[in-house]
């Protein structure tokens, strides 16, 4: 393995661990009595400030901010404001729902991505993107179901965490697709890592105000004086390593290896969040929700992983091209 490529996978690596450690995170904030609405202006508000002192450090991405046009200017910040809905309903949600079980629900969004390039994007030919979200909805159906009766959260927070995924595949397919992705554009330089910079931060910086903005018109205690001094560490974790960080990293790995291939090595994500809420909070997932698990995972790799992944496996089968 080339010095490159190894470098790309370990970023990807971090970038995953960083993303599931954000419900981590989140749990010691919500057990101060802060609300998912306080915690994701904070987390945002830290994110979007040291993305722009990443950006404003290096001569290069600054010449990369001055370089974006108008129209992605206007796109990173629709995209930002968007950015809420997904956000919003994933730590809504973690207020009631365990950590382990939501980091499977929210997996499902590769699947889902897949079924949708079918008509809006750069898509997976033949059956393969139907038979991949048919068995993380099987996982997602186990996962749910595993839990013991009279012990699980609210049908209402399970609907938020559901919608989580939902959201963010189409905000994915979109973002592409107002980025200029097109079908025959495959294979096409994926642009600039200083533009990308910028445009994380001005992205950032709408999710940002956004929430900020919402915090003041629907009166949220937001302000520091009003934040338990216990809440602090879990605010500044959430904004740091699980905004900042992961979304740094998974930029810089993936224009190493490839956004394919990053989606594949990202598949740790929620195996990382499941090990970390059992060591740290004692939630543990009973065998049916594990094997629940193993399915959205197996969904996962198949919506990812390129046709001769298969082909190589069992010669002669070709479950793209059926």
């Amino acid at each position: 393995m080339d010095r490159r490529r190894a470098i790309g996978i370990a970023l990807i690596l971090v970038s995953a661990c960083s993303f599931g450690s954000g419900g981590l995170f989140a749990q010691p904030v919500y057990a101060e009595g802060v609300g998912w609405h306080v915690l994701s202006a904070w987390r945002f508000g830290f994110g979007a400030l040291l993305a722009w002192l990443w950006v404003l450090a290096w001569s290069n991405r600054r010449r990369g901010l001055r370089m974006l046009d108008r129209r992605t200017i206007v796109v990173a910040v629709a995209l930002g404001v968007l950015y809420t809905a997904n956000s919003g309903t994933y730590y809504a949600g973690l207020e009631e729902v365990p950590v382990s079980l939501a980091s499977l629900i929210v997996y499902i969004y590769p699947a889902i991505v897949a079924v949708l390039a079918l008509r809006f994007g750069r898509r997976l030919e033949g059956r393969r993107p139907w038979f991949a979200l048919a068995l993380a909805l099987v996982g997602v159906a186990l996962a749910v179901g595993g839990i013991p009766k009279g012990t699980g959260p609210p049908l209402a927070a399970l609907a938020l965490i559901v919608a989580s995924p939902i959201i963010y595949s189409i905000w994915i397919v979109l973002s592409a697709r107002l980025a200029g992705e097109r079908r025959e554009s495959l294979g096409r330089d994926a642009g600039d890592g200083a533009d990308a910079a910028a445009a994380t931060a001005l992205m950032m910086s709408a999710t940002a105000a956004t929430y900020w903005l919402g915090a003041v018109v629907f009166g949220a205690q937001v302000t520091p004086d009003r934040i338990p001094s216990a809440a602090w560490p879990g605010l500044i974790g959430v904004g740091v390593v699980a905004t900042f960080i992961a979304i740094q990293t998974f930029y810089a790995g993936a224009r190493r290896i490839g956004a394919a291939q990053a989606a594949l090595v990202s598949t740790i994500e929620p195996i990382w969040t499941i090990v970390l809420a059992a060591i740290l909070f004692g939630q543990t997932l009973g065998p049916t929700q594990l094997v629940g698990g193993a399915f959205i995972i197996v969904g996962v790799l198949i919506a990812q992983a390129p046709p001769e992944t298969f082909s190589s496996i069992r010669p002669g089968v070709r479950l793209a091209d059926e």
